[in-house]
């Protein structure tokens, strides 16, 4: 068993780390900037590591400087946590060269899948059903690309093969504005991400977003955990997410999650991952795979029993998975409410320090968040400062429940996002269930 584990993360994802290797019996390791000297799991942690100023550039996407901590501290292991490094295929490779167990897939698989093209073509021999398009990269061949294009039938979106959060893609209504559009986007990804292939599937109108989780150990066996509809979404950002989603069946649920799972096999996953698809007229289009744990993973907790981080950490011991998908059982509805610093009307970021906070309680309620009382919220990272989840034995009664602890929810001092997501919890379109990826935009008026 792994005895101490270097947590390369922040804020609230890293706190809950910590409390999962806690329950496990594994010491930790904090890494942080100069920045974060005072967050809850720095002062909690068996060990900390200052890994450079507060720009993440210099510490916490400062290799050398994670891996030195492991060095010094004795460590076994390195868990990223989700953003930063997680999806970094050298960043895992170089933790498993220098000795150390990468708690999540192997650098071969991120790298696979991480390279949108490479995604669809593995998920399309697994049987797993993709959005039409152009099967591989765009060459310079622009007839080609033309006919491509009138054969997939307009609107079509151009994407960069390595892209992600909402950058490097680009809607085409007309043929007229496709050849300029493929070079607008290959510059911005080249630009963004280092790697100009860009290529071309149909665009889905009004389309909902649904993902399945998965966990896969090093023995062969994947199971999925059911799906999540994170549909509630500003600028391609998840703002609202909930499990199970609204209108899919169990039969579906099974059916889906099957594919996923034996998709999971056939790549040779490990660790814990989620199979994004658009969803439109009753049909699932695989968009992408996030080799990582998910900021939203906890709505599937409450709602199988299943610790998905500390699965994560077993796995990653080289334990085999406890349970097959028959014992996975599926209970209730949970909805999870992202809390950010920021502004609830024009979306700034609002950092500052916290000079009251009081949470939210009662049945079904749960708070991941690493803020207390006196915490300074810095510039220098993404806005989110926790997650508020509610629990219920129907959606009806979550979102009940969600809208009474949003409503006790007090932080002051800086603003939050609070507002915004109580109006969300009253809006009688997501009270219906089902509502698009397109719908919270067109509610702000954005």
């Amino acid at each position: 068993m792994i005895d101490k584990i270097v947590i390369a993360n922040r804020g609230e994802i890293a706190l809950r780390i910590q409390r999962a290797c806690r329950e496990l019996g594994i010491k930790t390791v904090a890494v942080h900037s100069e920045a974060d000297r005072d967050l809850k799991h720095v002062r909690l942690a068996d060990e900390s590591v200052c890994i450079g100023p507060a720009p993440s550039s210099e510490s916490y996407l400062n290799v050398p400087a994670i891996i030195s901590a492991a060095e010094v501290t004795d460590a076994q292991a390195i868990h990223p946590g989700y953003g930063f490094l997680s999806e970094n295929a050298d960043f895992a490779e170089r933790v498993e060269k220098s000795g150390f167990i990468f708690i999540g897939p192997k650098p071969e698989t991120i790298r696979l899948m991480g390279d949108k093209i490479s995604a669809i073509e593995a998920m399309k021999a697994a049987g797993v059903p993709t959005v039409p398009g152009s099967d591989g990269p765009l060459d310079d061949d622009k007839e080609r690309t033309l006919a491509l294009a009138r054969e997939i039938g307009y609107p079509v979106i151009i994407k960069a093969a390595g892209g992600g959060g909402g950058r490097g893609m680009r809607v085409v209504h007309s043929e007229a504005a496709l050849l300029n559009a493929i070079t607008l986007t290959k510059e911005e990804a080249r630009t963004a991400f280092g790697n100009d292939t860009v290529y071309m599937e149909k665009f889905l109108g009004n389309p909902r977003h649904i993902e399945f989780q998965v966990l896969a150990d090093t023995h062969g066996n994947a199971i999925h955990l059911g799906e999540r509809d994170c549909s509630m979404q500003r600028r391609h950002q998840k703002v609202v997410e909930e499990a199970p989603a609204p209108g899919i069946s169990e039969a579906v649920r099974q059916e889906m999650g099957r594919r996923c799972a034996e998709a999971c096999r056939k790549i040779g996953y490990r660790g814990a991952g989620t199979f994004e698809f658009l969803y439109e007229d009753g049909e699932f289009y695989f968009i992408e795979m996030n080799t990582r744990v998910q900021v939203e993973h906890p709505v599937t907790e409450m709602v199988t029993g299943v610790d998905i981080v500390k699965q994560q950490i077993l796995i990653a011991a080289g334990e085999a998975l406890p349970y097959g998908q028959e014992e996975i059982q599926f209970r209730g509805h949970a909805i999870e409410c992202r809390i950010n610093a920021e502004n609830p009307e024009n979306f700034m970021p609002s950092p500052g320090t916290i000079t009251q906070l009081h949470v939210a309680g009662g049945p079904g309620i749960r708070f991941d968040s690493h803020i207390y009382n006196g915490y300074r919220v810095p510039p220098y990272y993404d806005s989110m400062i926790g997650k508020l989840i509610a629990w219920g034995e129907d959606r009806r009664s979550a979102i009940a429940r969600m809208r009474t602890a949003l409503s006790e929810m007090v932080i002051e001092g800086i603003q939050t996002n609070i507002p915004l997501q109580a109006d969300i919890m009253r809006d009688a379109g997501f009270e219906a269930g089902g509502a698009n990826i397109h719908y919270l935009e067109k509610k702000l008026g954005l």
